[in-house]
């Protein structure tokens, strides 16, 4: 942490000796959907906003392209993020997935990208219970995507690479194989979530690391097991905080997260708060301190934790998962599925001839 008496920090260097924006502008998600996504994209560049994290899963890469180039804002000045979708990570559709994000982004290179169906959609289970089908080969075998990933710079189409939701363990089994260390990981962090170990493991190892929901949020339905316990903004000691500072509760954990030294990636519809969001202040090294223990690892509450979804923890600690290579509700699914078709079943399923899907541990692609 720094001496609380200087400015907060308004960008990071980054292991390659890129500077990234230390306050970016997510566009996941939007209440209103990908409709207004031009809008929201286009406000953001006018006030400030020089960090823009998108994603080809998004659905909005066009649009965020067509507003980048409408801004006239020279490209060295602009740090845009994407992702690499779940149904791409096999090593021989990485590049390929680039050039999707590039064509849409219509972009030369992307500052950053991370590694997260027959035209790579996502293949969802076969009983009809809107579960995505895990490609468990490439889910447990993301150390040969990551060697993909690392073509993309050795030929200019990326600047950097991370990665995103990535505990230490995995992180650990992509540091023991490397050419090019991970830039940054984005994962979910806030006063609720502080990941305090992982934190430290990448300050050690030289990766940054990028708060996506640091407001706390509610995710995606699907993945999000605890959107029923009130997030980081509701609380009491931030409330207090915020209002002895004359600042917003969110302008309150923004500022946290900067001072630990971590970038971040709000999102919002509103023009105020955009421009809210970019007015960070340093806090007191109490107040820091406070919010800091607000929760320790033991006790943290993650927002977007999708084991139900996809059947396994992406985030243990004490085992890579996928450890099987089925979800708990293929077996009720099989037996039913034995009874009606016999052995042709595997035709159905495990033989079936479509991209697949991994989990919500994506890489992560950066240009400058």
């Amino acid at each position: 942490m720094a001496n609380s008496t200087e400015a907060p920090p308004t960008s990071f260097t980054l292991s390659n000796g890129a500077r990234m924006p230390a306050v970016g502008y997510g566009t996941f998600q939007s209440a209103a959907g990908n409709d207004h996504v031009e809008d929201f994209v286009s406000t953001a560049l006018r006030v400030g906003y020089r960090h823009i994290d998108t994603a080809l899963a998004y659905g909005n890469e066009k649009e965020v392209g067509r507003m980048i180039k409408k801004s006239a804002i020279p490209r060295e000045e602009l740090f845009v993020t994407t992702k690499l979708a779940q149904p791409w990570h096999r090593p021989e559709d990485v590049e390929e997935a680039m050039d999707e994000s590039l064509k849409a982004l219509g972009l030369e290179y992307v500052p950053h990208a991370y590694l997260p169906g027959p035209n790579h959609e996502t293949v969802r289970h076969s009983s009809g219970n809107g579960k995505p089908v895990v490609d468990y080969a490439a889910s447990k075998g993301y150390p040969a995507t990551w060697a993909a990933m690392e073509k993309l710079v050795s030929i200019g189409k990326a600047r950097a690479i991370g990665l995103s939701n990535f505990n230490i363990l995995k992180t650990k089994k992509i540091l023991e194989v490397a050419r090019i260390k991970p830039a940054v990981n984005q994962v979910e962090l806030h006063p609720y979530m502080p990941q305090h170990a992982l934190l430290a493991f990448s300050a050690r190892n030289g990766i940054h690391l990028t708060a996506h929901q640091p407001l706390g949020g509610t995710p995606v339905g699907v993945v999000a097991l605890n959107n029923h316990i009130p997030g980081p903004l509701h609380d009491q000691t931030v409330k207090n905080i915020a209002k002895r500072l004359d600042k917003s509760p969110a302008q309150i954990l923004l500022s946290w997260a900067l001072q630990r030294g971590t970038s971040v990636v709000p999102k919002s519809a509103r023009e105020s708060r955009m421009k809210e969001n970019l007015e960070v202040v340093r806090l007191s090294d109490e107040d820091f301190e406070a919010l800091n223990g607000l929760k320790s690892d033991g006790n943290s509450i993650r927002y977007m934790d999708p084991r139900k979804h996809v059947g396994f923890d992406i985030f243990r600690e004490d085992a890579d998962e996928p450890v099987d290579d089925h979800a708990p509700w293929d077996e009720q699914w099989y037996r039913d599925l034995s009874q009606a078709n016999g052995p042709g079943r595997e035709q159905l399923f495990r033989g079936q001839k479509v991209p697949l899907c991994t989990p919500l541990n994506d890489t992560y692609i950066n240009g400058i």
